[in-house]
């Protein structure tokens, strides 16, 4: 195998909209009280990890994720806005109940995962994962032999995912997605390997009921 390059990869906190199941894309939504929380104990369980560099998309919910880690790495972010959600048109700020109602025929090719529908006239899966994947490939070419880390959104990580295991992209998602959760792969030119997923153990007793708004 090439040299690898060690990716850590990171959903974002949760946001008020995560908790009112509203789809985000590109809104830019900041982190509710719990999302700033998860974030710190995330860059407490990440403190003694060897970074080398730390990525993220421009969205604020990724980048006061990202703050946090840097803080407690004494890294500076770089900035990617490739590593955006994917964009969801018209569906942002909805419910899954209200796009549901308001577009049932979208609603039905949305959830079949159907890989050129441009949901919401936003982004297809296709289109979406080619810009992620590309995202991942350029961070990782630039740090061979060393670890880093990259903030991202939860369609992100699903797209290194699915790379990483050869699972299409209209496949049923059978795996996690937990907010400020560590996910590790691989990553050479030959493409990317599953080492860990969702580990949430730094998360542990933590909710919404035990931060203050």
């Amino acid at each position: 195998m090439e040299e690898a390059t060690r990716l850590i990869l990171i959903r974002h906190g949760e946001t008020a909209w995560n908790r009112a199941t509203r789809i985000q894309g590109h809104t830019d939504i900041p982190l509710s009280p719990l999302g700033l929380a998860q974030a710190e104990r995330l860059a407490e369980a990440l403190a003694d990890e060897p970074l080398a560099a730390l990525y993220s998309s421009d969205l604020s919910r990724a980048r006061q994720t990202a703050e946090a880690v840097a803080g407690a790495q004494g890294l500076v972010i770089r900035f990617d806005a490739d590593l955006r959600e994917r964009a969801f048109g018209r569906f942002e700020g909805l419910s899954w109940e209200e796009i549901d109602r308001g577009y049932p025929e979208d609603a039905a090719r949305w959830r079949k995962r159907e890989p050129d529908f441009p949901v919401g006239g936003g982004e297809s899966l296709t289109v979406f994962s080619a810009r992620v994947l590309a995202a991942a490939r350029r961070a990782a070419a630039a740090h061979l032999g060393q670890s880093i880390a990259l903030v991202a959104h939860g369609g992100v990580l699903d797209c290194l995912y699915r790379a990483a295991t050869q699972v299409a992209l209209d496949a049923p998602r059978s795996w996690q997605l937990g907010n400020a959760t560590i996910n590790r792969l691989l990553a050479t030119p030959e493409g990317f390997t599953l080492v860990g997923w969702n580990d949430d153990r730094h998360l542990a007793g933590l909710s919404a009921d035990d931060i203050a708004a």
